[in-house]
């Protein structure tokens, strides 16, 4: 079975990371809008519904209007089922895994975990992140589905390693390990589990969370 999802574009250039960055913006800044709209219009506005769930009932008019809706019980034929973990459930395809995001690192908020996507792919363009649509059940749940690629014959890295190689991107370690800044972001949890190195010695970092600074 196929989804009407728009394909992202191949992250095989800058243009091409940029494009998709780009297009993750927009769908941020498009939900952030549309959440706008929805709670000024009369009868909406209610004191006690938290802004995450305004978030998702936008979200699901946006992704079946937009063509990118998957119904939970069809978020098998994505891939095999894969590990996992606090914040994501995983699909494994052929060339990616898919990650169905529970939204539990970003308060429940959409657009606080697109906009993290955001920050990833430009500081972890090898393992950058593509949006592939909204998973849930109609008028309940809403979870984003985000692809990235896998990467072959690798194993996790020690924390040694994962130091170094944040020390060459320019960030300092903290006195917590896993946690480094370099003045404009602050990126933590980059933990062996988080992080792979493959058999040429190339270190990718998988998963992290990320704050802009600024």
């Amino acid at each position: 079975m196929s989804y009407d999802i728009p394909e992202s574009i191949p992250q095989g250039s800058d243009g091409a990371q940029e494009e998709e960055n780009r297009r993750i913006e927009e769908i941020a800044d498009e939900l952030s809008r549309l959440c706008r709209v929805y709670e000024a219009q009369p009868g909406n506005g209610e004191a006690d519904v938290k802004p995450c769930e305004v978030e998702k009932r936008v979200a699901e008019r946006m992704a079946k209007s937009e063509g990118f809706w998957i119904p939970m019980m069809e978020i098998f034929h994505l891939g095999v089922p894969g590990p996992s973990g606090h914040e994501n459930d995983t699909y494994v395809a052929e060339q990616g895994i898919y990650k169905v995001n529970n939204l539990l690192n970003n308060n429940g908020s959409i657009v606080a975990l697109l906009r993290k996507v955001m920050l990833h792919n430009i500081i972890f363009p090898d393992t950058a992140y593509s949006f592939r649509g909204f998973a849930g059940f109609d008028g309940r749940t809403v979870l984003p589905v985000l692809y990235q690629p896998r990467v072959a014959d690798s194993q996790p890295a020690s924390q040694i390693m994962i130091d170094t190689y944040m020390a060459a991107l320019g960030f300092e370690k903290s006195h917590k390990d896993g946690r480094y800044s370099n003045g404009e972001y602050v990126v933590w949890d980059l933990l062996p589990r988080n992080v792979l190195v493959d058999k040429e010695g190339d270190i990718f970092v998988v998963d992290a969370e990320i704050k802009l600074l600024q």
